[in-house]
C-alpha cells in the first residue's frame, strides 16, 4: 500500500502556478488510473485506486503548503503507511524546467511543504522533484516566482514532465526509488 502526495496550494488563484505542479501531477495520476472521486479527509482531498496492481491512496493536502505535514501525517497514520511507502511530488526550484529527479530522503532545500512533512513524519520518504526553475534574487523574487503561472514554453515542458511521471510511476511502486531514478535519468537524457 502506498500514499502518493501531490503538493500545492488550494484555490483557483493558485491552480496553474509553479508551486502547484504536485497537485497537477496528482490530478493526472487520478485521471490516468481511474481513482475513486476525491473526498475531503485528513485536511486534504483523498482518492483511492490501484496503479499496476498496487493499492494507492492519492492525497492533495488542503492546508496550504506550509502545513502540508499535518495532512500527510493524518493520512499515513490512519492507513498505517510507513515513510518508505510515501511518495511526495513537488516543485523544485533547484532544477530547471524540463528536469525531473527522484530520491529518498534528504533536506527540504527551503521548500516549506517538505519542511512541514519532514517535521511530521521524518525526511525518509520518496520524492519526485519537478523542476520549475529559479528566479534571479531571493526573498520576494522567490515567492513571486513559485506563485506565478508558467509561460507557454514552460507549460508544455511541465505537461511533458507530468506525462513522464504518470507513465513511469509503476516502476517506483514495483522496483523502488533507485530503479525509478535511473529510469528517469535515461528518459530525460535527450
Amino acid at each position: 500500500m502506498f500514499l502518493i502526495v501531490g503538493l500545492g496550494n488550494p484555490g483557483t488563484e493558485y491552480a496553474g502556478t509553479r508551486h502547484n505542479v504536485g497537485f497537477m501531477a496528482a490530478d493526472a495520476l487520478h485521471e490516468a488510473f481511474d481513482f475513486s472521486p476525491y473526498r475531503v479527509k485528513f485536511d486534504g482531498l483523498v482518492a483511492e485506486g490501484k496503479i499496476d496492481g498496487k493499492k494507492v491512496f492519492l492525497l492533495k493536502p488542503q492546508t496550504y503548503m506550509n502545513l502540508s505535514g499535518n495532512s500527510v501525517v493524518k493520512a499515513a497514520g490512519f492507513y498505517k503507511i510507513l515513510p518508505e511507502h510515501i511518495v511526495v511530488i513537488h516543485d523544485d526550484m533547484d532544477l530547471p524546467v524540463g528536469k525531473i529527479k527522484a530520491k529518498r530522503g534528504g533536506g527540504a532545500g527551503g521548500h516549506n511543504g517538505l519542511k512541514s512533512i519532514d517535521a511530521a513524519i521524518s525526511p525518509d520518504y520518496n520524492r519526485i522533484r519537478i523542476g520549475v526553475g529559479h528566479p534571479q534574487g531571493k526573498g520576494e523574487f522567490v515567492v513571486n516566482h513559485v506563485l506565478s503561472d508558467f509561460g507557454k514554453v514552460d507549460k508544455a515542458l511541465i505537461a511533458e514532465n507530468i506525462k513522464t511521471v504518470v507513465e513511469t510511476i509503476g516502476v517506483l511502486l514495483e522496483k523502488g526509488i533507485g530503479e525509478y531514478s535511473g529510469r528517469l535519468g535515461m528518459l530525460l537524457k535527450k
